[in-house]
């Protein structure tokens, strides 16, 4: 089982930056896509990026180079620096990982998929 915890959400002004962070536990496993999502009320949960296990990255369009997602494998973290905030980037965040089972030698089994619980970020003056 693998558990992610993210932190970093608050409150900031228009223009301010946060920096999320997922952490997550469990062993024996390898670590393929990690990704952010929001969810804002009443709207559907949309992509804000995601990063591959080669650290190549892809962003949602409304982050127009604002955001940058990273990665530590050897911390299981995934990061997201958010600059330049806007008050439409209010909402939850949730961090995202995908996972397979590690034997002896290599991953086996299916793609898993884990979710954090979120973390509420509000842009507001």
């Amino acid at each position: 089982q693998v558990h992610l915890v993210e932190s970093g959400g608050g409150l900031v002004q228009p223009g301010g930056s946060l920096r999320l962070s997922c952490v997550a536990s469990g062993s024996s496993v390898r670590f393929y896509g990690m990704s952010w999502y929001r969810q804002a009320p009443g709207q559907q949960r949309e992509l804000v990026a995601v990063i591959s296990s080669d650290g190549s990255a892809n962003y949602g369009d409304f982050v127009k180079g604002r955001f940058t997602i990273s990665r530590d494998n050897a911390k299981k973290t995934v990061y997201l620096q958010m600059d330049s905030l806007k008050s439409e980037d209010t909402a939850v965040y949730y961090c995202r990982m995908n996972v397979r089972r590690m034997g002896p030698v290599e991953a086996y089994g299916p793609i898993e998929t884990y979710w954090g619980q979120g973390t509420q970020v509000t842009v507001s003056s």
